[in-house]
């Protein structure tokens, strides 16, 4: 009896213990979520700062946090940290596999194809690479973002805040080309490449030592100091009494794939159990991600981003006594494409399982890590949501209560509602219609990719331009990367190995019917084949003949003879500073007048112009011809004013 007794109350108050328990976790959730709640809505709290860091070149498989599959060496601890204080996409992309395009939309909401700013540098007439041996060529596109776009920067700036910017810029046909930050809105610029620029003779010629009178110098913590990291501290140690934006753009891991740590370099060749290499041209050759001076560049880069995080942790908020800036931080992190796999010196980074890499539109060239944080975000979330970088502005005018610029396009997707509500749910993304997003798409009609793709929630389509007497690539490829159900997506074929349009030609069909239409709202722009291809395209043999040109003031008429191809479109190609260091070259239509001419105004300040003509066919023929892309790259003094049409007064 008394046995029984010890028995009851023994459960009695081991249930009770648990019952306990579990009300204490209860009350310290909701509590966090009241804090979290607190906190936003605190009357006390002012306007919210804005970080937004943008790696250059960082693969969605080049932090550890994002690591799957076989274990990748790169060690990121403070990106890591990061990812659990906020929210971490696991679907997240940029808006281009190249850099210029990617920033551009980032800063200006506008997709690449509808900026026609599509790669980067641009700025130029369309030419093949090579006359003979390049079957297609890439479409004219711009040189860089219209200095009179109205930019996150202008629009934070109008609604009293601070902007600054450090690091990489490249919105422009070059680094120092116009426009610069101060001419899109930003207050601060520096643009120190830092530790990113070039050891010369080679890469085992430069290690930092710990003098602090070397250009870069180690701190106490092993690391090399990096004047653009500094660029951006010194931003935030001068914005006082206004809420800042931030956009520190690092020039890491980027090229040239080099380290000054020596100590970093001796601790990754160890760990991938190589000899530290003496070769500048390490890696030429192998595969996977095994080359120690990028491991060195990944590392080093993670611990900029923690002096960063660092910083604003344990600063004093001079607009919110009794708290930190980073408690009124919103802070984005992410890069602006996937990793650059190969370089001419050798293998740089594997984005595997994620197919390809930069200068793709595959996952690998496009998919990209995101990790934000920031007030009302709550910690520790893991999130299968699509997002994309054209979703940051207009996602921080929300949380920053700035109003949308009258007239502003944005082609990404607000994320507040998600970011503030439920990180998880794909619903509380919804399109310019109200309703839930569940398209992206690229549009590269470049270098050696020359595709465009879209993605359909689970589905990915990508259409190949350059699939004409080509054995190695199919016109259209469909790839199922997930199966998602109620906002959770298990993985199928994230690697795009099984095409499946044999298997559902219907779906094929709708979704480049929708890639067509969302290319056709854009005004998108399209390669065009080589009539000097030397090898066999249809219809070459039928390309257009430009016979003559002639001008009367400011109108010029071109006129050709079609050779059994209709001649469907004519553009004018014009520069205003032809002959200058940064030759800049625009596009407007030509007017076909139907009697085998066609007709163009020149614009004011013209210097020099040329016409392109398109057959039915899709040949590009240029007049005057211009040359070769490879001949121009090679010869630097060259310009294109040399070989085209003079304007005169």
């Amino acid at each position: 009896m008394i046995k029984n007794q010890f028995v009851l109350m023994f459960m009695s108050l081991l249930i009770l213990s648990i019952l306990t328990s579990c009300n204490s976790k209860l009350q310290t959730t909701q509590n966090e979520g009241k804090k979290e709640a607190n906190q936003l809505n605190d009357k006390t709290r002012p306007q919210p700062n804005v970080v937004l860091l943008l790696a250059d070149d960082l693969g969605w498989q080049d932090v550890k946090c994002y690591d799957i599959d076989a274990p990748a060496p790169y060690e990121t601890p403070n990106i890591d940290a990061l990812a659990k204080e906020g929210t971490m996409f696991w679907q997240a992309y940029s808006p281009a596999p190249t850099c210029a395009p990617s920033r551009c939309a980032i800063m200006s909401g506008n997709h690449p194809a509808r900026a026609q700013k599509t790669h980067v540098v641009g700025g130029a007439p369309p030419t093949p690479i090579n006359a003979k041996s390049s079957r297609i060529m890439s479409p004219w596109y711009s040189g860089r973002i219209p200095a009179d776009e109205m930019s996150l920067a202008k629009a934070l700036k109008a609604n009293n805040y601070t902007t600054g910017h450090s690091g990489k810029w490249h919105m422009a046909i070059s680094h120092k080309a116009f426009p610069q930050p101060e001419d899109l809105g930003f207050d601060y610029t520096r643009s120190d490449r830092g530790v990113a620029n070039r050891i010369r003779p080679d890469v085992m010629s430069g290690f930092s030592t710990n003098d602090p009178n070397e250009e870069y110098p180690i701190d106490e913590n092993g690391f090399i100091v990096n004047p653009t990291t500094q660029d951006a501290l010194n931003f935030l140690k001068e914005a006082k009494d206004k809420p800042f934006f931030l956009y520190y753009a690092e020039w890491l891991v980027h090229g040239p794939i080099q380290t000054r740590n020596r100590r970093l370099l001796d601790k990754y060749s160890e760990k991938l159990g190589v000899a530290v290499p003496h070769d500048p041209k390490y890696g030429k050759g192998s595969e996977g991600q095994n080359n120690p001076f990028y491991c060195s560049m990944v590392e080093e880069f993670d611990n900029y981003v923690g002096q960063v995080v660092h910083y604003l942790k344990t600063t004093d908020d001079p607009r919110w006594p009794g708290h930190k800036l980073f408690e009124n931080t919103y802070f984005i992190f992410t890069s602006d494409n996937g990793g650059m796999e190969k370089e001419p010196t050798g293998t740089v980074t594997d984005n595997y399982p994620l197919d390809r890499g930069k200068i793709s539109a595959m996952e690998g060239g496009t998919r990209v890590p995101l990790i934000i944080t920031g007030p009302g975000i709550k910690a520790g979330v893991q999130s299968d949501v699509m997002a994309n970088g054209l979703d940051f502005y207009p996602t921080i005018l929300t949380l920053t209560g700035t109003e949308k610029p009258v007239g502003k396009n944005f082609d990404g997707c607000d994320l507040s509602d998600l970011l503030l509500k439920d990180a998880t749910n794909p619903k509380l993304v919804k399109d310019e219609n109200g309703k839930e997003r569940t398209m992206m798409m690229w549009h590269f009609p470049n270098s050696a990719a020359m595709e465009s793709t879209i993605r359909n929630t689970d589905y990915k389509l990508i259409r190949n331009y350059d699939y004409l007497e080509n054995s190695d690539t199919d016109e259209l490829e469909l790839y199922r990367l997930y199966n998602t159900e109620s906002g959770k997506s298990v993985r199928v074929d994230i690697e795009e190995s099984k095409n499946l349009t044999s298997k559902m030609p219907e779906l094929t069909r709708e979704l480049n019917e929708k890639l067509t239409d969302q290319l056709t709202e854009m005004k998108a722009s399209f390669p065009s084949y080589n009539p000097f291809y030397k090898g066999k395209l249809p219809h070459k043999e039928n390309v257009p003949t430009i016979q003559s040109d002639t001008r009367e003031g400011n109108k010029v008429t071109f006129s050709f003879t079609e050779n059994g191809a209709k001649v469907v479109q004519a553009n004018l190609l014009y520069t205003t500073n032809g002959g200058e260091k940064y030759e800049e070259w625009f596009r407007i239509s030509a007017e076909l007048t139907g009697n085998n001419t066609a007709e163009a105004i020149l614009p004011a300040g013209t210097t020099h112009y040329l016409v392109n003509l398109i057959d039915e066919n899709k040949f590009l023929v240029s007049y005057p011809k211009m040359k070769e892309s490879r001949i121009m790259k090679k010869n630097k003094k060259e310009k294109y004013s040399d070989s085209a049409l003079v304007a005169g007064n």
